[in-house]
């Protein structure tokens, strides 16, 4: 995929050019389902839903596939910088250096390997088509339907639909999952490697906290995912009658699902990190041990030895043996913190919040969050 765009000039060496192909996806898949759909009747009559009330069609095609698309060059802005802090920050060794590059070396070739990405489409006209057809299609008269007995005959702008606008956007979803299962393939055995991990650097995760951060890069994936879940709730509660209280355990699912998916693949490090912490704590309790026993001696039991212990340096060694100690007990066993976590739900959970309108009015919304500011 990334040589096609480079050769169509729709992408550049550093996946620049994201507007042509945001233009270029909403073309395809979008624009020719208002053409098809004017020209059949279907664009605001016809039999059941016509095309410009189908919500859930506009934020699949308009939101979520440009979402997916932008992220490319999101993606390919954070992650390779983060690689680079593993040698940057010494947690990767010259001994392993070689091994480190090779698993990068083999991560890229799996992520441009020609046959995963037509197993992909393969897949998404195949499970994907079935999937849509007998589980997400609404199962009513539409523009892009209508039921015959226990199946949907599709009409004209229904076919390109069926077999160019949603297998498109399945494919560039279903690569997106590829890329982030080779990401936890690579971090996988980036964590096989011998890190030298700090249990006193301040990020409380031994020196690759800057992992939880560079998680963010996905964050368009779950965006995206999450407006099309929004769009098929929203097109449910309007056009079957269904309330937005039958969908809350399906959102909270959902959204633990993108935490599990986009922070799940850091916790190979987990291993890492308890030995590090365990090794901290030992070393610097012993130090400790020694350092106030030491302490003890000389300015409580001997007085100081005539020293003025106004000014002295040892009562600030003291303290900073402290904090140090205290940073070692507070290291974390994962790479991310909860704010990392509450974060990504955040991001899941933004498209859902129109989705209140439907239970309550906004002036009664908004008057419910004043309240809630003010007490």
């Amino acid at each position: 995929m990334y040589r096609f765009l480079r050769r169509v000039r729709l992408a550049g060496p550093t996946l620049e050019l994201q507007k042509r192909r945001v233009l270029l996806v909403i073309t395809v898949t979008w624009l020719p389902l208002l053409f098809l759909s004017a020209l059949t009747g279907h664009l605001l009559g016809g039999q059941g839903l016509p095309f410009l009330r189908d919500i859930e069609t506009h934020v699949r095609f308009l939101i979520a596939l440009p979402a997916l698309v932008i992220a490319e060059l999101v993606v390919h802005q954070r992650i390779p910088p983060a690689l680079k802090l593993f040698v940057e920050r010494g947690v990767v060794t010259a001994e392993d250096n070689l091994k480190f590059h090779a698993a990068i070396r083999a991560a890229m070739r799996l992520r441009n390997s020609v046959p995963l990405e037509l197993a992909l489409v393969v897949f998404a006209y195949t499970a994907g088509h079935w999937m849509w057809a007998h589980k997400l299609a609404l199962g009513t008269a539409t523009w892009y339907a209508v039921p015959d007995g226990n199946d949907l005959r599709l009409t004209l702008p229904g076919y390109w639909n069926g077999f160019v606008s949603i297998p498109i956007g399945q494919f560039i979803l279903f690569r997106w999952y590829l890329a982030i299962a080779i990401w936890l393939w690579l971090l996988f055995r980036v964590s096989q490697l011998n890190l030298q991990l700090s249990p006193l650097h301040p990020d409380r995760a031994g020196g690759i906290g800057f992992l939880g951060g560079s998680s963010y890069a996905f964050a368009p994936i779950v965006f995206a995912q999450s407006a099309v879940l929004a769009g098929i709730i929203l097109g449910r509660i309007l056009h079957k009658g269904q309330s937005l209280v039958s969908f809350n355990v399906s959102i909270l699912v959902l959204i633990g699902f993108f935490v599990l998916v986009i922070l799940g693949p850091l916790t190979v490090f987990t291993p890492h990190l308890v030995r590090a912490r365990r090794r901290g704590l030992r070393q610097y309790g012993t130090f400790a041990t020694s350092y106030v026993t030491n302490f003890h001696e000389k300015w409580l039991r001997k007085g100081g030895e005539g020293e003025a212990i106004l000014g002295t340096s040892d009562i600030q060694t003291l303290a900073d043996l402290s904090n140090s100690f205290a940073v070692a007990n507070e290291m974390r066993m994962v790479p991310f913190s909860l704010n990392d976590v509450v974060r990504v739900a955040v991001i899941a959970g933004m498209p859902m919040l129109p989705l209140l309108l439907t239970i309550m009015p906004l002036g009664e919304l908004i008057d419910r969050l004043i309240k809630v500011m003010f007490f």
